[in-house]
């Protein structure tokens, strides 16, 4: 299974897996499972995925695109929003573990305790809640490409397409044959 995008902040990458048309990518354990893996790095390591991690993830996903709708309006988030991204962060506390290893000295490796589904949804409401927090949450874009729900964060403020390629072509395609439109 492909992705749309991915790269951006994780949040977002959370919330374009409803690309337009496509239905809900995370619908079952499959679908979830592919995206894990294409966050691979960006996310602990989830060793079984199953209904419980997908209702968790949809909660999660669903707050947050509540949530970020107000916020990049400038406005307050719904507060059952709030409660649910709070709650799921809570769900699964981190603290960290120190080790030491002569290759490399001490280091201290986060670590949350709970079910897989709960760790699972406190990583992405933290995920969320550093989107929410962030300065640039009001410059969170939606794609200006025909049918194109999905989110970015421009790192250029002209950039107007989640993917110049796909979305960006079809426009310029389009507006192409409009010109020469006999």
């Amino acid at each position: 299974m492909t992705f749309p995008l991915t790269g951006e902040p994780l949040a977002l990458d959370l919330l374009n897996t409803r690309p337009a048309g496509a239905g809900d990518l995370l619908a079952g354990p499959e679908g979830l499972a592919a995206w894990l893996a294409a966050q691979e790095g960006r996310l602990g390591p989830v060793a079984k995925v199953g209904p419980a991690e997908v209702a968790a993830v949809h909660g999660v996903r669903e707050a947050a695109g509540a949530a970020l709708s107000a916020a990049r309006r400038g406005e307050r988030p719904p507060a059952g929003a709030l409660r649910t991204l709070n709650e799921a962060s809570a769900g699964a506390p981190v603290h960290r573990e120190l080790a030491w290893t002569p290759e490399t000295g001490l280091a201290a490796t986060p670590h949350r305790t709970g079910t897989t589904a709960r760790r699972l949804a406190a990583q992405l409401a933290d995920a969320a809640a550093e989107l929410l927090t962030d300065p640039r949450v009001r410059d969170v874009r939606e794609c200006e490409g025909a049918d194109c729900v999905l989110l970015f964060l421009p790192a250029h403020p002209r950039r107007r397409w989640c993917v110049a390629s796909t979305c960006g072509n079809r426009a310029r395609v389009a507006r192409y044959y409009a010109r020469h439109k006999p």
